[in-house]
């Protein structure tokens, strides 16, 4: 019975190892690709567990540049320049400052992201042939929950981001047809009241 209960032992010591380092090998996997984005362009929809649904367009260059853009009729506009954010509600023709604490993209803009589950933790982890999602932690979100990101495996590209907002609404933002490291119009992350950078460009 002993040396029964010691193969059991050893047995699940071992899966247990091969099962922390096959999760350290998808952890730096995560933070390659993360830190090796330079530049990301997509369409997104959003989908919020209140039942708000919102779709546009978004642009992220590393470090903290983004340009989200809600179509109508949200009509709503994110632009970082890197110092900071502008949030523009073009229907009530509103303009405020955020942080970039407050938005969910933010760990996704930096240049050096480390999972070393200090700064940020894992708090969740699963797997399969096609799907890689993983749930982070992590240090100067704000008032935001955790962030659940989602990749496809293959290729391994990031897919869909997932929060608890400060209201307790789960909000998920899917990306599609998106492109990578590709040159972005350096205007649209330039704040222009009233102005519609997409539209100037397109009617060139």
């Amino acid at each position: 019975m002993k040396k029964l209960l010691l193969a059991v032992a050893a047995i699940m010591f071992s899966v247990a190892g091969q099962a922390q380092a096959q999760t350290k090998s998808d952890l730096e996997k995560i933070e390659n690709y993360l830190n090796s984005v330079k530049t990301l362009q997509a369409r997104f929809v959003q989908n919020a567990s209140n039942g708000n649904v919102a779709e546009g367009n978004i642009f992220i260059e590393k470090p903290n540049k983004i340009h989200m853009e809600y179509a109508a009729p949200t009509n709503v506009l994110i632009v970082g320049n890197g110092d900071y954010i502008i949030y523009n509600d073009k229907d009530l023709d509103q303009v405020s400052n955020i942080d970039y604490n407050d938005i969910p993209a933010s760990l996704i803009l930096g240049n050096d992201i480390k999972i070393d589950n200090k700064n940020i933790k894992v708090t969740s982890f699963y797997k399969d042939a096609g799907t890689t999602i993983i749930g982070l932690d992590y240090k100067g979100k704000g008032n935001l929950g955790t962030i659940t990101l989602t990749f496809n495996n293959s290729p391994f590209e990031l897919r869909q981001w997932k929060i608890i907002d400060p209201q307790s609404v789960e909000i998920s933002v899917s990306l599609y047809g998106t492109k990578i490291d590709e040159p972005i119009d350096q205007s649209l992350f330039k704040f222009h009241k009233n102005k519609n950078p997409l539209k100037q460009k397109k009617g060139r």
